[in-house]
């Protein structure tokens, strides 16, 4: 079992950075893909838009078309972490951002995605 609590959310103006935090528990956190996903109203967990993963195995790191060049995820083994560095943000990129694990591959699918956060908002002001 893996819980997962997300930090850093908040209100920025565009051009700003965030940076957010996933703290996971549990011993089988390092063998867990994760993934950042962010949701806006009117779409469910299916329509989860993907921003970034971070593969287990190799430490491969993907990332959605949107946010290429602005956003970075990394990874803290030894603090059970994974972070998402966002810069340039955009008030396209306001959403409510979710953390995931899976125990495959990094996926761009939600649904395959085992565990999630709670969720953090983030809202960018023009």
């Amino acid at each position: 079992q893996v819980q997962l609590v997300e930090f850093g959310g908040g209100l920025v103006q565009a051009g700003g950075s965030l940076r957010l935090s996933c703290a996971a528990s549990g011993r089988t956190f390092s063998s867990y893909s994760m993934g950042w996903f962010r949701q806006t109203p009117g779409k469910g967990r299916a329509g989860r838009e993907f921003v970034a993963g971070i593969s287990t195995s190799d430490g491969t790191i993907y990332y959605g078309d949107s946010v290429k060049g602005r956003f970075t995820i990394s990874r803290d083994r030894t603090k059970n972490t994974v972070y998402l560095q966002m810069n340039s943000l955009e008030p396209e990129d306001t959403a409510v951002y979710f953390c995931a694990g899976t125990p495959g591959p990094v996926y761009r699918n939600p649904i395959l995605y085992t565990y999630w956060g709670q969720g953090t908002q983030v809202t960018v002001s023009s």
